[in-house]
């Protein structure tokens, strides 16, 4: 090119600012509005019951238990697909405890099981670098086996007990809100769109709130503060993401490991433990894939206790309205419809023409299912917080950032 300049222009990389509080705000707002007008389009009114919501609240906290667990692992670098053992052995903890000594007897021996069953799987990854998944998996189909054989040694003889289920558990207390009730359920009898809708869901989250629920609430908040804001949570991430560097500034990378591992069969322990709780005594195969759920929430979160959370409280969600009979759950088509269309369109504008696509096509089917069918058949009912959480990690799983050392086994002085 003679005479002249050859300009090259390269564009600069988009750097993609942390969300506003007021974005999320917004995006509630929406949600709102459109579970609002869903319930009158549909007259389905248990999507926003003061009792769907309780129920949802009750169902979400074992998941988040599960989910919290399955974090607190990853983020030291290790695999814990033994969540659903350690919530069995909670489970058991819980009926063992909780029929001779009440609620909170039960929720310290779920706890305490589920940390023998952490150390367990602790012991095998990290000091003896067994394969995370082969350790897990070992765990899940030891704890079932473990717990119905001792259930069938310390229930059967016991008044109201069996060989597959404990005596009654007393609940654990439950608070209200003074005053707060009674002024939302008249306002959500009115049945006025939005506004009504608003009262009944705060209605369901502030009436008969379980003691067990607000320590969750209390757990996932402390969490936050504890891996994002003090120097052990920065040296136990650091073991998930760069262990080598990490021992060399002087971070022990097997303990840190440890604790993570044994704090996530506390968790999972506990969730179990309030599963039972709840339940009013443990039965065998209580969980219900509840472990493997709560891992769902947890990649949903991309590894962040807030994530997870609303991932745990999407899943119960579903499960609270597969409980509440068909009519609910053919409205959720309809729901589920409208967000796949929203996705569809985020998706595009992020450039993922491939994902939008899918994520539409499965929106339209969706809906010309709902407007095709006045009921779901009842096979179909329970298996909805299942579909719901592979749709949410086939369209979650574009954007997520895994910590950079999961699962590889770390032997101490390997990078000298």
């Amino acid at each position: 090119m003679s005479g002249g300049l050859a300009v090259v222009e390269t564009a600069a990389p988009v750097k993609r600012g942390k969300p506003s509080p007021m974005l999320y705000v917004l995006i509630a707002v929406a949600a709102l509005l459109v579970l609002s007008a869903v319930r009158v389009i549909t007259g389905a009114t248990d999507l926003t019951a003061t009792g769907s919501w309780q129920a949802a609240l009750t169902a979400a906290v074992p998941i988040a238990m599960a989910g919290l667990a399955g974090l607190w692992a990853e983020r030291a670098g290790v695999i814990n697909i033994g969540l659903e053992g350690m919530m069995v052995l909670g489970t058991f903890g819980a009926g063992y405890a909780g029929y001779q000594w009440g609620p909170w007897a039960a929720i310290g021996f779920g706890v305490l099981l589920g940390v023998l069953g952490g150390a367990l799987h602790a012991l095998a990854t990290v000091t003896f670098g067994v394969d995370h998944i082969i350790s897990g998996v070992a765990i899940n189909l030891l704890a079932p086996g473990a717990a119905l054989y001792l259930s069938k040694q310390f229930f059967s003889d016991a008044p109201g007990g069996g060989q597959k289920q404990s005596p009654r558990i007393a609940d654990a207390e439950k608070v209200s809100v003074p005053g707060l009730p009674d002024l939302l359920g008249s306002v959500e009898r009115k049945g006025w769109f939005f506004v009504s809708d608003v009262a009944g869901i705060l209605r369901g989250l502030t009436t008969e709130v379980s003691l067990l629920t607000l320590l969750a609430v209390a757990l996932v908040i402390g969490s936050v503060y504890v891996l994002w804001r003090t120097p052990f949570g920065l040296r136990l991430r650091s073991c998930g993401e760069a262990p080598v560097a990490a021992e060399s500034l002087g971070v022990n990378v097997y303990k840190y490991k440890y604790y993570a591992v044994v704090a996530s069969g506390a968790f999972a322990g506990l969730g179990g433990a309030i599963l039972a709780v709840s339940s009013g005594q443990f039965r065998d195969g209580q969980t219900g894939g509840r472990g493997f759920i709560g891992l769902a929430a947890m990649i949903f979160g991309n590894w962040r206790p807030g994530g997870m959370a609303t991932g745990a409280g999407l899943f119960g969600y579903t499960d609270a309205l597969a409980l509440r009979g068909s009519i609910a759950v053919h409205a959720l088509l309809l729901l589920l419809a409208i967000a796949l269309v929203a996705v569809a369109v985020w998706q595009y504008r992020l450039g993922a023409p491939v994902l939008s696509g899918v994520a539409a096509a499965i929106g339209v089917a969706f809906a010309w299912w709902y407007f095709s069918s006045d009921e779901l058949p009842p096979e179909l009912v329970g298996t909805a917080p299942y579909v719901v959480t592979v749709l949410v990690l086939a369209l979650a799983s574009q954007r997520l950032r895994t910590p950079k050392a999961v699962g590889e086994i770390y032997r101490k002085g390997q990078g000298k």
